[in-house]
């Protein structure tokens, strides 16, 4: 039963909560917010809102920017990290129109919302389910200077390699050999699994932490497959609470997909299935690896589009230093079974019919998960419609180590944009997939690629300390 403002109303004086907070997302994917005393929040909240600028998250021109903002009650949680007792909520944007508002098709929330709707009224499925996995790195300081006199990044990881010899503990970990590595190289324990227990005190079931390849110290967090929606709203609520506990801790959490060279990049695989009438869309014990056509014309789908996709899925220049080969990182477009060197792996282990699926190995946390997952959405859809097959597209299925490959056969391969400014160029060329039904409006497509082209200018502009120890003295 969803909750109403009374509810809330009586929460907030059962548990004596002193002030409510308003979680907005921008178009990065990055949480804002907005606070006022709990003796405010009416029911009239819920019909005239919180007013803002849209234009400062990225959705508006200045002068159509006035916005209010509706808070969903169903996500109301008391905040862990706030010393005064607040209530947050995140919740949707709305353009001010008479005599009611009308959702502002630009926002995230109602893009996922959109392409839930789309793919129901398709007739595809119910319900998609997914399931992302964090990858993350956990420093004791990281900080860096971009000015006329400086350009520098320093990183500190208790564990790492190269205090083997400063910290004289003799606990540190070597390159790449932080797999599941355990106590006492795993200085870390405590505060993931204080990080796990609160992510399910939010109401997101966790199957379990560990520690990942990287040694400069990279974990991992992994919940339950969840619905879109909430599993949308549950990404940035992850990753909250991961940043706010390490905060406590005195560390740093970074999503960044790749902070050390060297080292293995962080990405965010997502696994993913769809229901319909109760029964596993995606499953079919006579199928390559116990998968429906279905399921292989939504793969299909997806490698149709993977140019475009990674826009929007690894959406910062740094994205691109993750996907090159030797580091787990998916650069080829294919499919296969337990191999990882492939953009679309299917996992041997899911062996129950209603957990067959597979992951998407591209994506990375720097999206925003409302835009990757209505746009994988999206592109699976479009492969199930147009039965795209994968195999006879030539993308697979690869079940081999495509990184030793002959050259001449790697030669023969498909790969992953180099850069997102390539990605780009696939986005705007390729994105018909994403307009269908106006699940995408066009707007939004040309200002999110107006604004990842102005980031990306601006980055090649600055000088790297690289160029320096390679041309300084030529």
């Amino acid at each position: 039963m969803k909750k109403t403002a009374k509810d809330i109303i009586r929460l907030i004086s059962e548990q004596d909560i002193k002030m409510v907070d308003f979680k907005i997302v921008d178009i990065n994917g990055q949480f804002r917010h907005v606070t006022v005393p709990a003796a405010n929040f009416t029911e009239d909240t819920m019909v005239s809102g919180i007013g803002f600028d849209a234009s400062n998250y990225g959705y508006a021109v200045v002068e159509k920017s006035d916005m209010v903002y509706i808070p969903d009650l169903d996500t109301a949680v008391i905040d862990p990290f706030c010393e005064v007792k607040t209530l947050s909520m995140i919740g949707n944007a709305m353009v001010i129109d008479y005599p009611h508002n009308r959702p502002l098709a630009q926002y995230p929330r109602n893009i996922v919302a959109a392409a839930r709707k789309y793919m129901q009224e398709s007739g595809v499925a119910d319900e998609m389910l997914i399931l992302p996995e964090f990858e993350f790195y956990l420093f004791d300081s990281a900080g860096w200077t971009v000015g006329h006199d400086r350009i520098a990044a320093y990183i500190d990881a208790e564990q790492a390699h190269w205090n083997s010899y400063s910290e004289g503990t003799g606990n540190v970990v070597p390159l790449q050999k932080n797999y599941h590595i355990a106590k006492p190289l795993d200085p870390t324990y405590e505060v993931r699994s204080e990080m796990c227990m609160e992510i399910e005190n939010a109401g997101i079931p966790v199957k379990y932490h560990h520690p990942e390849v990287g040694g400069a110290g990279q974990f991992e967090i992994e919940p339950l497959l969840g619905e879109l929606e909430k599993m949308a709203d549950g990404t940035m609520t992850v990753k909250y609470i991961i940043k706010n506990v390490a905060r406590k801790h005195g560390l740093t959490a970074t999503f960044m997909p790749k902070p050390v060279y060297g080292e293995a990049g962080s990405g965010m695989h997502v696994h993913m299935l769809l229901m319909k009438d109760g029964k596993p869309v995606f499953s079919d014990d006579n199928g390559y690896s116990h998968l429906s056509k279905e399921a292989h014309w939504f793969m299909g789908g997806l490698l149709k589009h993977i140019s475009s996709l990674v826009a929007i899925t690894d959406p910062s220049t740094n994205s691109f230093k993750r996907l090159v080969p030797g580091f787990e990182a998916p650069v080829t477009v294919g499919y296969a079974t337990s191999n990882r060197s492939a953009v679309i792996r299917i996992p041997a282990y899911a062996k129950d019919p209603k957990e067959r699926r597979f992951e998407l190995r591209c994506p990375d946390a720097t999206c925003n998960p409302y835009f990757a997952y209505a746009a994988i959405l999206m592109a699976g859809i479009d492969g199930i419609k147009n039965q795209i097959d994968p195999h006879a597209n030539g993308w697979g299925p690869y079940d081999m180590n495509l990184f030793e490959l002959p050259e001449e056969e790697k030669k023969k391969l498909h790969h992953l944009p180099t850069s997102l400014e390539q990605a780009l160029d696939a986005l705007e060329a390729d994105h018909g997939y994403l307009t269908e039904a106006g699940v995408f409006p066009e707007e939004l497509i040309k200002n999110f690629i107006k604004l990842k082209r102005a980031e990306c200018s601006e980055i090649s502009r600055i000088p790297h300390p690289v160029e320096f120890e390679r041309y300084f003295n030529m």
